[in-house]
């Protein structure tokens, strides 16, 4: 791992180690995946203002997070899937955020369940809650997490629909690999390691849904309910409906309107999270970034903005504390991490965004998060 200088040297070991289907789930974007670039390629253009002779020996990058002390302004955000990338792979990420002093949010639709990552780490974790049809089950999802003492509740609010990935058609994806495809078949054979990983996992399909739903062990059964469940209905009421259920921290994540961060801000959410879903649902919006500025601009501090969407460098961290979050998600960079070398390279991951943004703050004169403005940009 420590030959793997930047998040791109993990992305590429990734691609050589896990299945395409899977891979391409986790790298892929809605439709021409212009949104998905604009979110990295917008970043990539605001530049720093570089300082130079002014004492930064004591600079740190420590700061609080919901009120909570972080190693970094960073979150690990939630993925779904993360056990087709590598074995019990939402545990392995969740140890290393833990290790790394920062905050891990496990996905509705992850492999393995609440209780499984519960089990098996120290700390309390966050979940992001998708809202599907069935409001019973999704009573129980709260319960759930409130049972396995969950910190924050991350609800998603972009995702009534879901935005067609072409990847993941062409690649026939599903959960677990169906090996009746000669073509996934073949990719599997080549990736060893990868299939022993996934075979010693506690599980093989969504661990969250499965065995908590009657009739829902099948995997094309399972598929079928959870391509039905998302709800175009989801709606504000439901907002105020689930902040009710939980009665903790709660996050909306996938505001990428000021008007709606308006709303959002009037609904006692702890924070909002500026993201459009990693360019995987409406292709043509705007980019997180060019957003951000005027989202938070516009609650200013009646709630806590965090930002979410082609983070994939201490750089990028920098830039979006500069443009108005308080601390920034990142997905991509971290599965990639995951599907290099497991617990490792999510580690790897998370050092390499620490070290360059540490590196940043020292080259742009800036001792503490709290100080980086938009004064460290040349705009």
């Amino acid at each position: 791992m420590k030959t793997m200088t930047c998040i791109e040297d993990l992305r590429q070991t990734a691609r050589r180690k896990v299945p395409r289907a899977f891979f391409d789930y986790a790298d892929g974007g809605a439709y021409a995946e212009a949104t998905l670039c604009a979110n990295c390629d917008e970043l990539q253009r605001i530049k720093l203002r570089q300082r130079i002779l002014v004492d930064v020996a004591a600079r740190t990058t420590k700061t609080e997070i919901l009120g909570e002390p972080a190693a970094l302004p960073l979150m690990l955000a939630p993925i779904g899937l993360c056990g087709m990338q590598h074995g019990d792979g939402e545990i392995l990420a969740c140890r290393a955020a833990h290790e790394a002093g920062i905050p891990f949010t496990l996905s509705t639709m992850s492999i393995c369940s609440i209780e499984d990552v519960a089990a098996a780490v120290k700390k309390p974790f966050w979940f992001q809650l998708y809202v599907m049809k069935d409001r019973g089950f999704i009573r129980s999802l709260v319960e759930r997490a409130a049972a396995a003492k969950c910190s924050a509740l991350v609800l998603t609010v972009d995702l009534q629909v879901l935005g067609q990935r072409h990847k993941d058609i062409k690649n026939g994806m599903t959960v677990p690999p169906e090996l009746t495809r000669i073509g996934t078949l073949i990719d599997i054979a080549t990736k060893p390691a990868w299939a022993l990983s996934v075979l010693r996992g506690k599980r093989k399909t969504f661990g969250n849904i499965a065995g908590h739903l009657a009739g829902m062990e099948n995997v094309n059964t399972l598929s079928t309910w959870i391509a039905g469940q998302f709800d175009p209905a989801l709606n504000w009421k439901d907002v105020e409906w689930i902040a009710g259920l939980w009665g903790g921290r709660l996050i909306l994540k996938g505001i990428l309107d000021v008007e709606d961060a308006r709303i959002a801000a009037k609904t006692g959410a702890a924070a909002l999270i500026v993201s459009n879903h990693g360019g995987r649902q409406l292709d043509g919006a705007p980019s997180t970034i060019s957003m951000l500025p005027k989202i938070a601009d516009a609650v200013g501090s009646d709630i806590e903005v965090m930002f979410d969407g082609g983070i994939r460098s201490g750089q990028d961290v920098f830039r979006a504390l500069a443009l108005g979050a308080r601390s920034c998600m990142s997905g991509r960079a971290y599965i990639y991490g995951l599907g290099a070398g497991g617990q490792a390279g999510v580690a790897r991951a998370i050092e390499i965004i620490r070290n360059e943004l540490d590196v940043t703050m020292a080259l742009t004169g800036i001792k503490s998060i709290a100080d980086i403005g938009r004064d460290s940009l040349v705009l």
